[in-house]
């Protein structure tokens, strides 16, 4: 019986699957971001973020169990050095899943998936939302009432002498 055990099989055998997986992981880690089709991006994700969250702790045994799964030096060089530095507060969600639309030669569904604190675009995008919030205050329209009532009040004992 097959209970409890559904995931993507991807068309592969299990070290056809390891391989690519650990492959595509490298290649996010050292790119921080990779175009590919969205059963893989899914299937990714699975498999890469507990290796990034592994990152966290700096240890020779945690160094040792991520060279296990990559067994690259310069992909765990790069995930200790520069990756950990960025997820070192975040609880989880280290990936990001963008939908590009459908591959012109067999329709396959297309994505990218990539690293969420590396996209520039988006983290200056969410710089700029919240100095937006921060602008608009409703002390602003407090002052406009009194001074648009002082005004006229002013102006009446001018009338008068």
């Amino acid at each position: 019986m097959r209970h409890n055990k559904k995931f993507n099989h991807l068309s592969r055998k299990s070290a056809h699957r390891d391989a690519m997986l650990a492959n595509m992981t490298i290649s996010l880690i050292m790119h921080k971001r990779i175009i590919t089709t969205l059963a893989k991006a899914k299937a990714l994700r699975m498999y890469a973020e507990p290796i990034i969250n592994r990152a966290k702790d700096d240890t020779t045994a945690s160094r040792r169990i991520v060279f296990k799964y990559l067994q690259n030096k310069e992909a765990v060089k790069e995930l200790y050095s520069t990756v950990a530095a960025k997820i070192a507060d975040r609880p989880g969600g280290y990936t990001r899943i963008l939908k590009l639309g459908n591959r012109l030669g067999d329709n396959a569904k297309t994505c990218f998936i990539e690293l969420v604190d590396f996209n520039e675009v988006m983290l200056e995008a969410k710089n700029q939302e919240k100095a937006a919030v921060k602008k608009t205050t409703r002390r602003s329209r407090k002052k406009a009432a009194p001074a648009a009532a002082a005004a006229p009040a002013e102006e009446a004992p001018k009338a008068e002498e």
